[in-house]
């Protein structure tokens, strides 16, 4: 018999009322309601994001293009390349 009674709850209840007031009371509860909802909207923004990820990666390349795509040389690996061949010339 160590409950809380409705009773009890109801005296609680008008007391938090005397001491905030309805219009405190008012805001908390749309300040809870508002954080709830951005709550909801950011997880199902994170939902969307992740099915957008899975929808951006790429196929693997077909082989030809893949072999083709292999022996092609960079710029900057060619000129890497010629600057070694100069200086082995000197040497």
């Amino acid at each position: 018999m160590g409950g809380i009674s409705i009773w009890q709850l109801l005296i609680v209840l008008v007391i938090v009322l005397l001491l905030f007031g309805t219009k405190k009371l008012r805001g908390m509860g749309n300040d809870l309601g508002g954080a709830v909802k951005g709550f909801r909207e950011s997880v199902s923004d994170g939902k969307d994001a992740d099915k957008d990820k899975d929808d951006l990666k790429a196929d693997p390349l077909p082989e030809e293009l893949a072999h083709k795509d292999a022996n092609r040389v960079i710029d900057g690996e060619a000129t890497q390349a010629e600057a070694k061949e100069k200086d082995k010339d000197k040497v």
